[in-house]
């Protein structure tokens, strides 16, 4: 384990380096690994680990969409996909990967399969963080652990298939064993994880909750909707708002700013687009900054756990998905996208 120091903060990490592969296979050599859910995380994680070396099984309900994934991904009904409760007894380490209302549900059935010297590894801490209000109280015995990859499965498994790795934040909540720290690293690095950064399950929480309603889903939709709206409003053709809106940002921008920073991604566009982004990125920041400060503050207080707990538990919750991811994907921005992805090079 390694520590960096940003500006003055220390951190730890585990880099591929210090922690092999070979390494964390010796760890876990003993181990049974059982993947919880096949939905968002599931398939990326288990997957990668399948093609790592290590012992996985997929615990899913039966009769599902997920389930028939499954078995199109090669995972064997009765061999190494079993029903939720039958992997979870045969596991050593259960990673608990079903969504945050779906951990709510199935705790009570999964609870007994923790047996003394298991680990129960979560990739959110959600269900630990807010126990009160998800009844997600794992017993004293059993090493509780996470591993947080920064992107979606699907990002996930892209990468390990292209030889790379997705960064990833760990955490140890309870070391009933002795052995939660090297387990925890082991299976950061069998997932697939670039680098790992130490963190705990209620700085996880919070900053994925923040995250993912701030920059990387919610706050980015709306800039996008807002500066599209008004280049229509003006008069500007749906091909010219989505170039400048999104393509030009995600193809071209963003992967300067993944490589090098902004402030090198600045320095390579044109004298007036940087005398502009100067001039006008502390007003965004100075306009927004109040509404992440009432973000996160909701999510702290709880309000915002309680909220996605309450809605996504709804029978009708997927229906109302549907719904609202239509309409984003019929409006015309979006529309326009379509088009326009079309219309790149490698899709002629």
């Amino acid at each position: 384990m390694a520590q960096i120091n940003f500006g003055g903060v220390t951190e730890n990490v585990v880099t591929r380096e210090e922690f092999p592969l070979e390494k964390a296979r010796e760890v876990l050599k003993d181990e049974t690994i059982a993947v919880i859910g096949y939905g968002v995380q599931g398939p990326g994680q288990s997957l990668n680990l399948r093609d790592n070396g290590f012992n996985v099984i997929v615990g899913q309900r039966e009769g599902t969409g997920s389930w028939d994934k499954a078995v199109a991904d090669g995972w064997v009904p009765g061999k190494t996909l079993f029903s939720i409760e039958e992997a979870a007894q045969r596991a050593t380490i259960i990673e608990y990967l079903l969504s945050d209302a779906g951990q709510i549900a199935v705790w009570p059935k999964l609870k007994p399969c923790l047996t003394t010297g298991k680990a129960l590894y979560f990739s959110h801490g959600f269900g630990i963080t807010y126990k009160e209000r998800t009844g997600i109280v794992p017993p004293a015995d059993v090493d509780v652990i996470l591993v947080a990859p920064k992107g979606s499965g699907t990002s996930l498994r892209r990468m390990f298939l292209q030889g790379r790795g997705l960064n990833s934040s760990y955490a140890v909540f309870q070391d009933a064993t002795g052995r939660a720290l090297e387990r925890v690293i082991a299976l950061g690095i069998g997932v697939g994880s670039g680098y790992l950064f130490e963190t705990d399950f209620k700085r996880e929480v919070y900053s994925d909750l923040t995250g993912e309603r701030g920059t990387l889903m919610g706050a980015i939709q709306g800039l996008f909707a807002a500066q599209y709206d008004t280049l229509r409003a003006h008069g500007h053709t749906p091909s010219e708002a989505f170039n400048e809106t999104v393509e030009e940002l995600t193809q071209s921008l963003m992967p300067l700013i993944a490589e090098n920073g902004m402030d090198w991604m600045y320095a390579n566009c044109s004298t007036t687009a940087q005398r502009g982004a100067l001039d006008w990125w502390k007003r965004f920041r100075d306009v927004t900054k109040p509404l992440f400060e009432e973000l996160y503050g909701e999510v702290a207080s709880g309000r915002e756990a309680q909220r996605s707990i309450d809605l996504n538990s709804q029978p009708d919750y997927r229906e109302k998905l549907n719904e609202e991811l239509c309409s984003m994907r019929e409006s015309e921005m979006w529309q326009a996208g379509a088009v326009v992805r079309k219309l790149r090079p490698e899709n002629n």
